[in-house]
């Protein structure tokens, strides 16, 4: 079986891309890179790794910065709780460790925010610690090399590539192992197009001999996906907008939006203003938003969102409990975090001047 790391680390060495934490391999520029990639591509992960590591070269900058600075140098890519974790497990390591994160797995396992994938990428790579780390790429090799059936994102199909993936282990260069199966399923096991005809395990790779690399890896299924239908209020009053921060267990928590009215299904103006939430928060304050809305579709990973942004100017502000937003000048928008949608909402009123 070593035979197979060996052959993964000589390829590694020749063909490993030039990344910015490869260099350094300290605990914080490697949690910073695996929790920033973590659903996101490499090339745009690199343009975040590389303001967050200008902003805050260390854990104690990150920790002692506010949130709200965090989440608005995030912004763009999206799963937002990471960015509230990356935080919240800064000033952890601050607070309990003296900013030096723990230099073993379990200890790292009981960090805030930090998963086993996290932890066995820190303590393997930093720390050189003999333990396997299974991503989304050492899933797909594994699965194809041994031709495991077994779907990945299954308990019992977890537990079997994790075992896989210690059992595959160089204990004795666990930092190299680990990067370079990585690299391997990232730049020749592709998920679509993998490139078995140039790839030095095809001889012992089972998907290639039998055929299957185009059904491997096996995954029970996805979750059918939600539709919501949000409806924002731009309200301009003099130089000022209103925001509010959403909180709770919904998506994007902790950033700003504009006020809100979700409906279950599509509604124009006349429909909105005749609303529930509309009397709330305008009373009997007579409004009218202006006649062009625009709406934008947005793809999470469980749920569709139609976005609908209606302008609206305001004389006078309404007398009502439920219009407690936040009053922001409207030039000051740009400084506060809001979700990728608001943001692209804006981006496009201003180049069109509106």
């Amino acid at each position: 079986m070593h035979f197979i790391s060996e052959i993964l680390e000589n390829w590694y060495s020749k063909n490993r891309r030039d990344l910015p934490w490869r260099d350094k391999a300290s605990p914080y520029h490697i949690w910073l890179s695996e929790i920033i990639l973590q659903q996101t591509r490499v090339n745009q992960g690199l343009d975040y790794y590389r303001r967050f590591t200008g902003k805050y070269p260390t854990v104690v900058d990150l920790a002692n910065a506010p949130l709200d600075e965090v989440l608005k140098l995030w912004q763009g890519l999206g799963y937002y709780g990471r960015a509230r974790n990356l935080h919240a497990t800064a000033r952890e390591v601050v607070d309990k460790y003296q900013g030096n994160f723990p230099n073993n797995y379990e200890e790292l396992l009981k960090l805030k925010g930090i998963g086993s994938y996290t932890a066995a990428a820190i303590a393997s790579i930093a720390f050189k610690e003999p333990v396997a780390l299974v991503d989304g790429n050492v899933y797909r090799v594994l699965s194809r090399l041994f031709g495991m059936q077994t779907p990945i994102d299954s308990p019992a199909g977890k537990k079997l590539f994790a075992s896989k993936a210690a059992e595959l282990l160089n204990p004795l260069k666990p930092d190299i192992h680990n990067q370079a199966i990585m690299e391997f399923g990232a730049l020749v096991c592709l998920p679509k197009k993998p490139d078995c005809v140039n790839c030095m395990l095809a001889n012992v790779c089972r998907a290639n001999i039998e055929g299957l690399a185009g059904q491997l890896p096996v995954k029970e299924g996805r979750k059918t996906s939600r539709i919501r239908y949000l409806n924002y209020l731009h309200i301009h009053y003099k130089e000022y907008t209103f925001l509010n921060r959403r909180d709770g267990n919904d998506i994007w928590n902790s950033l700003y939006e504009f006020p809100l009215i979700e409906t279950e299904q599509q509604s124009d103006a006349d429909k909105l203003v005749t609303s529930q939430s509309w009397k709330s928060y305008f009373g009997n304050l007579q409004v009218h938003p202006h006649p062009h809305s625009r709406t934008y579709k947005h793809q999470l990973t469980h749920q569709t969102l139609y976005c609908t942004f209606h302008r609206i100017t305001l004389d006078q502000l309404p007398d009502t409990p439920h219009f407690n937003f936040k009053q922001v000048l409207c030039e000051d928008l740009s400084t506060y975090a809001v979700p990728r949608i608001i943001d692209k909402y804006l981006t496009d009123i201003l180049s069109m001047g509106d």
